[in-house]
Parts: structure tokens; sequence; C-alpha cells
């Protein structure tokens, strides 16, 4: 078995390329630490933000939030950091900024992004991009409008044991690829507390037909899908529904398919324990991802929550089962190596963002044509189509 072991982070072993957008943009790096505000200081903030402490590239040098306790609580670690109730205010002050960092639901993406664009920062959106094509690409026009970059951040490419599963399929050693699947069960036992409001705007994008498994956490599994295969020629999608408590609905069980264009075919199962109790710093996704190529298999056995103890990354070849112990498998290092490969890249202009908008808007037309098959009853859909 050739596979290598130890050890890989992000930034050692992904190429180096600018963005062709970017270039056709004029990017020019900052040459100072960069001057940041983070809009958004909910639960995700305390994942993000580790790839801002002790980091001598960057400044955080404002906080936006409407919730005053907030703003107060997430001071007391900037204490430089000047705060705001809205973007509104961040802008009337004239405060000197370089990029922002944007943590907010997906329904207020849009004016927020713009508004950011146009003043001239740069901006790391978390992800969803948004809820339909038109709105995003109303943010990535503004992006080319303004120079600007705009990322939609995803740190399950960051994640070292998926890394690590595409390392494992760009080296060959699995010979031609016969497909793969993902699968994924949301519990309602387990991990970290998360604030209501939290909760409730996700619960209104299940009732505006974009839910909390598919859409939202779907994101992640959909965007590793082009990282490691690229292009989507046809998805296939049966999404179900769960009540929990009355009104409230989760979009499982759910079964996505599709094939890339060039011909592998990956599947998606998703279910919801809602009794299960699973081990969790974070949320209570139990996740896996398996490659299947003609000599052996990859897999990643878990990534939010401790699903399976067993090593994180395997692989199987030639009679042979390789176990990884050593691998960061801490789900929040890769929010850490995401924020830090961003910042890396406003100062030097190296790496693809991962994703920048054009891609984003890949990886939302893949989302919107699982809709698109269900509400079709399961038929083909091309996302290209998709305008």
């Amino acid at each position: 078995m050739t596979v290598s072991s130890g050890p890989t982070r992000f930034r050692a072993n992904y190429p180096l390329a600018m963005d062709q957008s970017e270039r056709d943009r004029g990017f020019v790096a900052v040459d100072r630490p960069t001057r940041v505000a983070v809009v958004g200081l909910g639960r995700i903030y305390d994942l993000n933000i580790r790839a801002y402490r002790d980091n001598p590239d960057v400044e955080v040098v404002a906080l936006v939030d409407p919730n005053g306790d907030r703003r107060a609580e997430r001071r007391n670690e900037w204490p430089g950091a000047r705060t705001f109730a809205s973007v509104t205010r961040l802008v009337d002050s004239g405060i000197e900024l370089d990029a922002v960092e944007i943590l907010l639901p997906t329904t207020l993406n849009e004016e927020v992004v713009i508004t950011c664009l146009d003043n001239g920062w740069h901006v790391n959106l978390q992800k969803p991009f948004a809820n339909d094509l038109a709105s995003a690409m109303r943010m990535r026009d503004a992006a080319v409008r303004s120079g600007r970059v705009l990322r939609v951040m995803d740190n399950y490419l960051f994640y070292e044991p998926l890394q690590k599963l595409k390392e494992t399929i760009d080296s060959g050693v699995l010979g031609p690829i016969s497909g793969y699947h993902m699968k994924m069960v949301a519990s309602g036992r387990g991990g970290w507390e998360v604030p209501g409001d939290s909760y409730e705007w996700r619960f209104d994008q299940a009732n505006a037909g974009r839910g909390p498994l598919v859409f939202d956490d779907g994101w992640h599994k959909l965007s590793t899908a082009l990282w490691l295969f690229g292009p989507i020629r046809e998805v296939r999608a049966w999404i179900g529904s769960t009540e929990v408590i009355p009104g409230i609905v989760i979009d499982a069980p759910t079964t996505i398919v599709w094939e890339h264009e060039n011909g592998i075919r990956g599947a998606w199962d998703i279910t919801f324990a809602v009794d299960m109790y699973l081990r969790s710093d974070y949320y209570t996704n139990d996740e896996r991802w398996e490659v299947t190529g003609r000599r052996g298999f990859a897999r990643v056995n878990r990534c939010t929550s401790r699903g399976i103890q067993e090593p994180s990354f395997e692989v199987y070849l030639d009679g042979e089962m390789r176990s990884f112990h050593a691998l960061d498998d801490d789900w929040a290092s890769s929010f850490e190596d995401s924020g830090r490969h961003w910042l890396h890249h406003l100062r030097t202009g190296e790496g693809p963002l991962l994703w920048g908008s054009d891609e984003s808007l890949d990886v939302l037309r893949f989302a919107l044509a699982a809709y698109e098959s269900n509400e079709r009853g399961g038929a083909g859909v091309d996302p290209s189509t998709l305008v």
C-alpha cells in the first residue's frame, strides 16, 4: 500500500492558484494585517473566530450584532474592537476595514453582502450562499462590480480526514473509482446548546422549502461531492419529512443520487433518529463518506459527532485495512484552517478560495436540482439547466 501517513494540513497539500475570476478583476493583496469586522455573533461565531485568535495577519476591529448582550460578551475577547447593532451603523461609522466575516441567516445574506462589497470590503460568507439563484447572482455581480473578493466558506473542505480521502482518491491507489456513498444520521439528543433564535430561522427556512438537513447542512455534503469528483450531470432526489412537534418538520428521510460528468455516481442517504443520543462537542450529526475503487475503498467514519468510535479515516487495499490515528479529526479545526486560508489569501492572493462565487453557484444549483427532482417525482435534473 502506498498511501502516505501522518498529518497533512490543507495549506501544504493543495495547489496554490488564484481563481480566474480574481485575476480578471485585478485582485490586490493586503500588505499589512487585515482589518476585519465580524457580522453575526451567534453560535457559529465560536468556531469561525478560531482563525483570528493569535493571528498576527489580522486585526478584529468591529463586532456587529443586534443583540447587545452578545456584543458585550464577544467584545471581552476583542477589547479594542468597536461594536455596532447593524451593518448600516457600521457603514455610517466610517471605520476603515479590509474584509467582513458574515455569519448570518441565509435570508439576510444578500442585502448585507452587497452593502459590504459596495463599501469596498472583501466578504467571507457563511454558507448557504442564498435560497435561490437570482439572489446569489446579484451578490456575485456585486463582487465583480466592486472588484472585491466574495468567498462562500466551506470548512468541510479543510477537515483533515476528508482531505486525506481526496488525497487517496487523487493518488490513484484505489484504481478507477466505481462510486461512492455518503450517509448522515441526524439525532435529537446530545451536542452543544444552540440559542433558540439560531433554530428559529432554520425552521422558517424549512417551511419555505429549504430544509435544515438537505439545504443548510447538506450544503457541505454536496460541496464535498463537487470537490472530490467535479461537475454534476444529473440529480435525482426523494426528499421526505418528519414532524418533530406540531409545526416543526425535518426534511428526512431523504435520498439523493447523482452522476458526475466523468461518469462517477454518488448517493447520499439522510436519516433522522430523533431519540438517538450522539456524543458531540458540536451538532449531533453522524456523517460518513465511503469511496470505492476497482482495487479497494477509503472511508471517513465521522465528522461533527462521535458516532463510530474507530479511526476517522481508513483505507482497504489488497486485503489489508489501514487505519489512520494521527489525523486532526476535531471538526472545529476545519474552521480554523478555513479561516486562516482565507486570511492568507487576502495577504498573498494564493490558493483557490473554496469557494469563490462562481463555484458556490454550482453548489447551489446542485441543491436546487435536488428540490426540482423531488417536485418531479424523482425525475433526473441537469443542474446546469437551472437559471
